[in-house]
């Protein structure tokens, strides 16, 4: 039985994982990949800077602190947020 339990555990927590990777891949692109562009390789002509490998702790600073980012600010939540962080620090 308790291998069963632990079984389920890992399975819940790992198709969780999986989810808030695309979630997070989603997320930005429909948020920031406008101005951040779809690779994240920033817009120097927009002064968008490069967001690959960015943590989930630099994405909320940046909407927290800058006033660009005042429409995303009020449009995703902190679990998004980290989502999108997630993304970014896999990106290579």
């Amino acid at each position: 039985m308790k291998r069963y339990t632990l079984f389920v555990a890992l399975l819940a927590l790992t198709s969780t994982l999986a989810w808030s990777a695309e979630d997070g891949a989603a997320l930005y692109k429909s948020n920031c990949a406008a101005c951040h562009k779809a690779d994240a390789s920033g817009n120097p002509a927009m002064k968008s800077p490069a967001l690959k490998g960015k943590t989930a702790a630099d994405v909320k600073k940046a909407v927290a602190t800058d006033p660009k980012h005042a429409g995303v600010k009020s449009k995703l939540n902190a679990d998004q947020l980290t989502a999108i962080g997630d993304y970014l620090s896999a990106l290579k």
